[in-house]
């Protein structure tokens, strides 16, 4: 099964990187047809990639979600995942284009990594496992997809008007609303990650919070997060401020999942 997860983890990649030039392709050769492909093309990745992901599981006896190369294999997923709902949810192919180079970096960097499978830690044989990182997976995904989103809402402006444009990107109130609604579903499920993971520390050391690097870092992420909500709904902030904010948290959360791994190790180093 790990052999099969391997070889099915290679496709994946290629596949992510053909959809990425294709989606490339559509946006140079504005043709419907290529859009369709890349879109397919990509749902067939993931489709895929949840295959390697059960070979893994089934391979190692366990829940693939364990070391950096399970995460960033499970972010990529993540992200393939929340921007292919978007895309389909919203009409919005040209989201593909922007989203494809993140899935396919993450998946690269979830290739630099070792694949050995290892015998889990006393504190990780625990039912809180899959639920603790399953929900983490999905916030990065949401997290990621509004860190695109915030991108094309900046360049929007910088894009000569079209009909090509107007066809296939949502206008900037739009765009800023499917953010804000990406940001929204994130944070749900950040903090659904932030409460299982206490709620495993206390079974597992005994007391829900340590101020571990990863727990104060996942939490600063939570604060950035929250501080995008409160100013949109309570101050109406919005628009090209909201998008940067937006940005930076996702700077955030890059750093809690690989910033602390390298600079700050703790008893999350094991991802």
């Amino acid at each position: 099964m790990l052999q099969a997860e391997n070889t099915l983890f290679t496709i994946v990649m290629l596949i992510y990187f053909a959809a990425m030039i294709l989606y490339f392709a559509f946006i140079a050769a504005r043709r419907e047809g290529v859009a369709k492909a890349a879109v397919a093309l990509q749902a067939a990745g993931f489709l895929l990639h949840t295959a390697a992901l059960v070979c893994r599981g089934i391979g190692a006896g366990r829940l693939p979600l364990t070391n950096q190369y399970e995460f960033a294999t499970s972010f990529a997923w993540g992200l393939c995942l929340v921007s292919l709902a978007f895309i389909f949810r919203y009409k919005f192919t040209v989201l593909g284009a922007f989203a494809a180079p993140v899935v396919f970096l993450i998946i690269g960097y979830a290739a630099m990594q070792s694949k050995e499978v290892r015998e889990l830690m006393p504190a990780l044989r625990s039912n809180w496992l899959g639920f603790h990182v399953s929900t983490a997976i999905i916030a990065y995904g949401a997290f990621g997809v509004s860190f695109v989103l915030s991108v094309i809402f900046l360049l929007r402006d910088r894009m000569k008007a079209s009909g090509f444009l107007d066809q296939h990107i949502p206008d900037r109130e739009k765009l800023d609303v499917i953010s804000y609604r990406s940001v929204s579903l994130g944070l749900l499920f950040l903090t659904f990650t932030i409460v299982t993971g206490a709620i495993w520390a206390e079974r597992a050391w005994g007391s829900y919070w340590s101020w571990d690097p990863k727990e104060t870092w996942s939490l600063v992420t939570w604060i950035v997060y929250a501080a995008y909500l409160h100013l949109r709904i309570r101050r109406g902030w919005e628009g090209r401020a909201a998008a940067v904010f937006a940005a930076v948290g996702f700077l955030c959360v890059m750093f809690t999942y690989i910033g602390v791994n390298t600079f700050l190790p703790g008893v999350h180093s094991y991802a």
